[in-house]
């Protein structure tokens, strides 16, 4: 069963933590009233994949700023097909729509967008610090709160559209997980208590939003996601296709690729990859 469609915002008076943790259009925008992101939504009990839908309606010419959401995942997924386990009522999994005049090569840009708009949101919310571990996961504390999976159309070199998905771990009971090899974190673990959902989400929107308006204005996101990014000055091991890259992570570069350093004296430039920071298992 879906909710869709807009309507008027309604003014956020605070209310019980159950209300609050209802995913509905009117508890969003209790708290944000948008202008794109979320403007129109689909919210669904459990579906597949938001990821599977938000393309589906990209490719039929659906407007940015489209927000797929669900309560609960049937095959959600992250990166290299990764299974993304979440069960119902423990977290935020949705999906963004944008249509940025960018090129392909710039996509990563609407990422850095929505990941720097997370950790803020969680910030502002919550009060803890998180950070980002490049080049789509969401830390905190060293284990792994959430992550994002960016699909793209394009026509040629120009961006049709990115569709942003995530997952963040908002009210999960850590012991329901099975064995994974990235120690897993939750928000509600590491307060005590649990967090209000849909205002988490509401922050996260309004965040983006200001973000997003911004990057279309021209503004890179790149100094903004740099300063939160875990990776850098650290150790690693970068998994590619092709090969292991190890070296120090010294930066990363206006596009969101990795620059590392090898024990060789070599600077490598890395687009996409599996990082593994010093200390975690391969």
């Amino acid at each position: 069963m879906s909710q869709k469609g807009k309507g008027t915002p309604m003014p956020y008076e605070g209310g019980p933590m159950a209300e609050a943790d209802t995913l509905t259009r009117e508890a969003i925008w209790a708290v944000y009233t948008p202008r794109l992101l979320g403007l129109e939504m689909e919210i669904y009990a459990e579906i597949d994949s938001t990821n599977t839908r938000a393309v589906a309606l990209a490719q039929r010419g659906a407007p940015e700023g489209i927000l797929v959401l669900a309560d609960h995942q049937t095959q959600g997924r992250g990166r290299l097909g990764r299974q993304w386990f979440a069960p119902p009522g423990s977290s935020l999994l949705f999906s963004l729509l944008f249509r940025p005049p960018l090129m392909v090569s710039q996509a990563q840009r609407v990422a850095m967008v929505c990941a720097v708009a997370a950790v803020e949101a969680i910030a502002e919310v919550t009060g803890l610090t998180a950070q980002i571990k490049w080049p789509n996961d969401i830390l905190l504390e060293g284990g792994k709160l959430g992550g994002m999976l960016t699909e793209l159309g394009g026509h040629g070199a120009a961006l049709d559209y990115a569709e942003v998905g995530m997952g963040l771990n908002v009210n999960l009971d850590l012991a329901s997980l099975p064995p994974v090899m990235t120690p897993p974190a939750s928000l509600s673990a590491a307060l005590g208590r649990k967090v209000p959902r849909a205002v988490l989400l509401a922050t996260f929107l309004r965040r983006a939003e200001a973000l997003y308006e911004a990057l279309k204005g021209g503004w890179s996101p790149h100094e903004a996601w740099r300063e939160h990014l875990a990776t850098l000055g650290q150790r690693v091991a970068v998994g590619t296709p092709e090969e292991v890259i190890e070296g120090l992570a010294e930066d990363v570069d206006a596009d969101g690729a990795l620059l590392v350093r090898t024990d060789e004296g070599s600077l490598r430039r890395i687009l996409a990859g599996d990082v593994t920071l010093r200390g975690e298992r391969l």
